[in-house]
């Protein structure tokens, strides 16, 4: 008897080329086929150019380098770099004679060359195209994904051991699991059905929502921490729609779950354009313009962007309603109807519930006090420690709550990032795109949609403040030398910047989302990572339509610049 399980369990673990979610080894291998050949292709000529150049808009090369190879080697070739600066101070680039001198030297290692360092960046583009391919057909499972990124810097050196560790624990992945600690407790404790009450209670309808709701919560995110208004809401609208199934005796109701966590999700993605206040992308932005000479005021910023949140966000709510509601199960929902039943069987306000209160407001003060450059984490942490000494949460709430391949998924994300950004690859990209805008894209409005575009497709793949960072240098300069305003380009470089929505890594918004759209019941993921391609996309393109029509083309052409 116990051979034959012994012999069933066996014949279970044998390899089989069957693929399923998580686990589809014909795409892993045609995954590992391309990026095999394409990194062992020498690196295209603009790049070599690119690391060469000195200086180039949009890298911050080190202290005393002078461009892409030398920033690279100072960090990757320590020693060599300094003897080579030693040998050689006023001859050339530390490439050209630094990799002689470090040779003569047995035990020091000898400098990278301009191709080796182009072929840094190369990996890590095809790096970025492999990750986005895994996770976005889950043909690995999330979590190993997120390693695959670090056994790939691992593996080709890209970056200092200790740095690669660094990168995987920025400030924004404390944040992610920080604030996802956070909604667990909210939920154990039942603030998240007082709190839905306070910001649900006039919605009584699908159409409210989309129309009402939605436009809200944009203009809210203008001025307030998006990510903490998402992850505040998430647990109260799971259990809206688990209330709402069970009232018309749905089991469970894929096209309502889609629609209520895209929709807050897309929503407060696009309330970035609104002011100042909206996120690190449009500090940066901020400083640029201070930087050029064109200093911009808060509420200038806000006269020029807050009229573009609400239309956008009405589109994107028609655009949710008109193509979910007809796949409903269900027949309709009343959020305030559900909230208010919900609250109602509560017992009085006190007690964990109020200490949980108190800690939540006190992590939404600082947030706002502090304010995004300063960093989210660090409070979100102090948050935590709080739960834990008040016995809100136990670690075993914490274990069940958090979906730590989804905290991962932005780890690895911010992980690839600073590669991209570090090895001149993000730049690379950039000016590709930059020169395959068509003639018409090079000056005029037609410039500011061109940056449009490039700024919107580029913040999927990395972060909105990256993108901006990025972008800005190589952005501003074209616009003046097109005869076009400064103001007009940077904006829309970093309105675009919030139309993160097409995969999981683009912000925040959307890790937050997809690690808590979970079935309150039953644990099941009410998400799948193609549903932010599905919907994501028609919304990013539907984004930019506002931004031109209604923005550039529309009241813009009424305001002075």
């Amino acid at each position: 008897m116990s051979h034959h399980t012994s012999y069933a369990g066996a014949e279970e673990q044998k390899f089989t080329w069957r693929g399923g979610p998580g686990y589809k080894p014909i795409l892993v291998l045609i995954a590992a086929i391309v990026f095999i050949a394409l990194a062992v292709m020498p690196p295209p000529r603009s790049m070599v150019d690119m690391v060469e150049q000195s200086d180039p808009p949009g890298y911050k090369v080190g202290k005393d380098c002078r461009n892409i190879v030398d920033t690279v080697n100072q960090k990757l070739r320590p020693e060599a770099f300094k003897a080579a600066r030693a040998t050689d101070e006023d001859h050339g680039s530390a490439q050209m004679r630094g990799a002689e001198d470090a040779g003569h030297n047995g035990h020091q290692e000898s400098l990278l060359t301009s191709a080796q360092v182009a072929r840094l960046a190369k990996i890590t583009v095809c790096l970025l195209a492999l990750c986005a391919f895994l996770w976005g057909t889950e043909a690995l499972p999330l979590g190993a994904t997120d390693v695959l990124v670090g056994v790939m810097l691992y593996l080709f050196a890209i970056l200092p051991m200790n740095e690669i560790s660094r990168a995987y624990m920025t400030d924004a992945v404390f944040f992610i699991f920080g604030i996802l600690v956070v909604a667990v407790g909210v939920a154990k404790t039942g603030l998240d059905k007082r709190i839905g009450l306070i910001l649900l209670s006039r919605i009584k309808s699908t159409k409210g929502f989309a129309f009402v709701f939605m436009p809200t919560l944009a203009m809210a995110a203008s001025v307030l921490s998006e990510h903490a208004l998402v992850a505040l809401l998430i647990p109260v609208l799971m259990g809206i729609y688990k209330v709402t199934c069970r009232i018309y005796g749905v089991k469970k109701d894929p096209a309502l779950a889609v629609f209520l966590l895209l929709g807050v999700c897309f929503a407060a993605n696009h309330g970035g354009p609104g002011s100042p206040a909206a996120g690190g992308r449009n500090a940066i932005m901020m400083g640029y313009f201070t930087d050029y000479g064109s200093g911009m005021t808060f509420m200038e910023w806000m006269k020029y962007g807050m009229a573009f949140v609400p239309v956008a966000s009405l589109a994107i709510g028609a655009f949710m309603y008109l193509r979910l509601k007809p796949k409903f199960l269900v027949k309709d929902m009343n959020p305030s109807e559900v909230v208010k039943a919900e609250v109602a069987g509560m017992p009085k306000f006190g007690g964990k519930e109020a200490i949980m209160a108190v800690i939540l407001v006190l992590l939404v003060a600082a947030w706002i006090i502090i304010g995004e450059h300063a960093g989210l984490g660090g409070p979100t942490l102090y948050a935590i420690m709080a739960m834990f000494v008040f016995r809100i949460v136990e670690w075993e709430d914490v274990q069940q709550g958090v979906a730590f391949d989804v905290v991962g998924l932005y780890a690895a994300a911010c992980a690839m990032g600073v590669a991209l950004k570090f090895t001149g690859g993000a730049l690379w990209m950039a000016n590709a795109f930059v020169a395959a805008l068509p003639d018409f894209m090079s000056q005029g409005d037609g410039l500011v949609i061109g940056v449009s575009i490039l700024t919107g497709t580029m913040t999927n793949f990395m972060s909105d403040g990256a993108t901006v960072a990025a972008l800005g240098p190589i952005v501003l300069p074209m616009a003046t030398l097109a005869g076009t305003s400064v103001w007009k380009v940077g904006l829309s470089c970093a309105f675009s910047s919030s139309f993160a929505n097409f995969l999981v890594v683009g912000t925040p918004n959307n890790a937050i989302v997809f690690g808590m759209g979970r079935d309150p019941e039953t644990g099941e993921r009410l998400l799948d990572v193609m549903d932010f391609v599905k919907y994501g996309l028609p919304v990013t393109v539907i984004a930019w339509l506002v931004l031109w029509f209604w923005a550039v083309l529309g009241y813009w052409r009424f305001l002075t610049w």
